[in-house]
């Protein structure tokens, strides 16, 4: 009986061991895949925005300060961005949307001793014979600036016309007065002068000149001139032009205006004249030069 019961014991024992001992929970490992990121470099192109004067170059021939002086007509100005000839002197400002007019002392025309990178008004492209009078009227406007210019050997700033109005004979005027040209004075030039901006127009020395001689370029002189009074400097301004029924008026940023009314201008409708824009060089000092920047540019009639 004491065996039995010792054999009972050992047999409970060993089975209470065996439904009490935990199995080792089976931990499966797994392999981290490896991966790779793959980082696109986005290049950050940064887009250049370009922009282009408003300017129309249909009704314009340029004059340049070199050759005989060499001028360009339409339509061989409309592509001055590839052509050879004008791209040192006339090409675009694509940052600022600006057309620059760069010069210095070079060729000139027959009238004058000063060079030129400056517009000339055609009515019809590529001629010259076709202009307007005072009476028939005409508008040009233009926002501008001075990028560059020159000092003279006192340290003062070299003078710029930077708008004119031109006269001009017809072929029976010329005839008329024995001219070898259809030349006649300016009856504007428009100066950048010294950061300011000056008025120069034309007055007859006498007013009872005759019908005949009132047409020869020396019974006109210069007038005294205007100034404005805003310092334009190098900062971007407006310059306005109005001709009608004889009357003339310059407007510098809407603001400040001189107007000519008076018997010199009515007696100057005899002749036919054109706009004229650019940069006209008023010195012939070795290493001057200025670049002027037109931003806009319209002609009306």
């Amino acid at each position: 009986m004491r065996v039995f019961l010792g054999i009972f014991a050992f047999a409970m024992f060993v089975c209470c061991t065996i439904k009490n001992e935990e199995e080792e929970p089976v931990v499966e490992v797994q392999e981290e895949e490896e991966v790779v990121v793959v980082e696109e470099e986005e290049e950050q192109e940064q887009e250049v925005t370009y922009k282009l004067p408003n300017i129309d170059l249909n009704n314009w021939k340029v004059t340049l300060p070199i050759g005989n002086p060499t001028e360009v007509k339409p339509p061989e100005i409309l592509n001055y961005g590839t052509n050879e000839i004008l791209k040192p002197f006339f090409y675009n400002d694509s940052i600022n949307g600006a057309l620059v007019f760069y010069t210095y002392p070079g060729s000139s025309t027959a009238n004058s001793s000063y060079s030129r990178t400056e517009l000339r008004e055609q009515m019809v492209p590529g001629s010259n014979s076709t202009n307007w009078t005072f009476s028939q009227g005409g508008n040009m406007k233009g926002t501008l600036s001075m990028d560059e210019v020159s000092k003279d050997s006192n340290g003062k700033y070299h003078r710029t016309i930077i708008m004119q109005i031109h006269g001009r004979l017809t072929n029976a005027q010329r005839d008329l007065i024995g001219e070898n040209d259809n030349n006649a004075p300016p009856m504007l030039k428009i100066y950048w002068n010294y950061g300011y901006i000056r008025v120069k127009t034309k007055k007859l020395k006498d007013i009872n000149v005759s019908n005949v001689d009132i047409l020869k370029t020396d019974s006109w002189t210069d007038d005294e001139g205007y100034n404005f009074s805003k310092y334009v400097g190098f900062d971007k301004f407006t310059l306005e032009v109005k001709v009608a029924n004889g009357r003339m008026e310059v407007i510098l940023n809407d603001e400040e205006s001189v107007v000519y009314d008076n018997i010199h201008i009515h007696k100057w409708n005899v002749f036919e004249n054109y706009f004229k824009a650019g940069n006209y060089l008023s010195t012939i000092d070795a290493g001057a030069f200025a670049k002027v920047k037109y931003y806009s540019l319209q002609v009306t009639h």
